[in-house]
C-alpha cells in the first residue's frame, strides 16, 4: 500500500547509500524520524530515487500491530505539513513523498522483525558465519539470546508434507540473511489473520435453516387463480420493462462502484507563480 503527495525537493539522496556526514541526508532523517515516532510507527527505510525532472521521496514505516492504508494516510499528512515547513531548506524542484508499509520481500535484519513475523514461514541461513546452512523453518517466538525456530523433517520431494519434529534457539550472532516465506494461508495468531473473516459453524448453520426447502417453497407458491387476482401494474407498463432513459441518467450520474478520478494535489504555492 502506498500514498503519494506531491512537494518540492532539491536533490536526491538515501539514507541507505550516503554516507554519514552527509548534510542534507542527515537533515531529512532528522525532520521524518521523529515525525514517524510521534504517529507511533518505526521508520524502517528512506530511499530518494530520481523519476524524470522530479524525485520520488519513499518512506518505509512499520508497527507491532501492523500497518493499514488510513495508518498510511495519517503519517503522509503529517510528513507532508513537515517538509512544507521545511521547503526553504529543501529547495524548488518537485519531488513525490510515498509512505508505505514494509513488503513481504524485506530482509528480517532487526530483532523487531523478527518479533512482528512470529508464526510465518522463513528461510534463513543459520549457524556461525563461515558454516551457515540454509533451514526453512517457521518463527515460534523471539527471547533475549535468540529467535526460536521449529525443527522440521520430511518435504524433501514433491508431495510430501513437512513436519515439525522439535524447536531450536538460534543465537542472534547465528542468524543470517532471512526472508519471510509467502503463504496462501495466513498462520493462526499471526497479526495479519485477523484480516481474513471466517464464518463461525452456528453462523452457517443458521443461514442453512434461514434456506427455504423445495417443499417450503412449494406451500409459499401462488396458485394459478391466485396470481390472475393479483393487480396489475399502471396502464401501459410492464414490470420487466427497460428504461433506457432512466439507466442514461443513473450511469451519468454515477453508480456504486465508478470510480471517480480524485483531483490531483496542488504543487507549491510558488510553484503556481513560477506558471504564470
Amino acid at each position: 500500500m502506498a500514498v503519494a503527495v506531491q512537494h518540492n525537493r532539491r536533490q536526491p539522496v538515501s539514507t541507505r547509500a550516503a554516507g554519514a556526514g552527509d548534510e542534507v541526508t542527515t537533515r531529512l532523517t532528522e525532520w521524518v524520524e521523529p515525525v514517524v515516532a510521534a504517529a507511533g510507527y518505526d521508520l524502517e527505510e528512506l530511499v530518494v530515487r530520481p523519476a524524470g525532472q522530479r524525485s520520488v521521496v519513499r518512506v518505509v514505516v512499520d508497527r507491532d500491530a501492523g500497518v493499514s492504508l488510513d495508518d498510511v494516510a495519517q503519517v503522509s499528512r503529517a510528513l507532508s505539513e513537515r517538509l512544507d515547513a521545511e521547503d526553504e531548506a529543501l529547495g524548488r524542484s518537485p519531488y513525490v513523498l510515498e509512505v508505505t508499509s514494509p513488503g513481504v520481500d524485506r530482509p528480517l535484519t532487526l530483532p523487531r522483525h523478527w518479533r512482528r513475523n512470529v508464526g510465518r514461514l522463513v528461510t534463513v541461513a543459520v549457524g556461525p558465519e563461515k558454516a551457515r546452512e540454509q533451514v526453512t523453518s517457521r518463527v515460534v517466538r523471539i527471547e533475549d539470546d535468540g529467535v526460536v525456530l521449529t525443527v522440521e523433517k520430511g518435504g524433501t520431494k514433491k508431495g510430501q508434507v513437512r513436519r515439525t519434529v522439535g524447536e531450536r534457539t538460534v543465537p542472534w550472532a547465528e542468524l543470517g540473511e532471512a526472508r519471510v516465506q509467502v503463504e496462501f494461508t495466513r498462520p493462526a495468531g499471526h497479526r495479519d489473520a485477523a484480516l481474513v473473516y471466517e464464518a463461525d459453524e452456528h453462523e452457517t448453520d443458521e443461514h442453512e435453516d434461514d434456506t427455504d426447502t423445495d417443499d417450503e417453497l412449494d406451500d409459499d407458491e401462488l396458485s394459478d387463480d391466485e396470481l390472475d387476482d393479483e393487480p396489475d401494474g399502471p396502464e401501459g407498463t410492464d414490470d420487466d420493462e427497460h428504461h433506457p432513459t432512466r439507466a442514461s441518467a443513473a450511469g451519468a450520474a454515477g453508480g456504486p462502484g465508478d470510480r471517480v478520478p480524485a483531483a490531483p494535489r496542488g504543487t507549491h504555492g510558488r510553484d503556481q507563480e513560477e506558471q504564470k
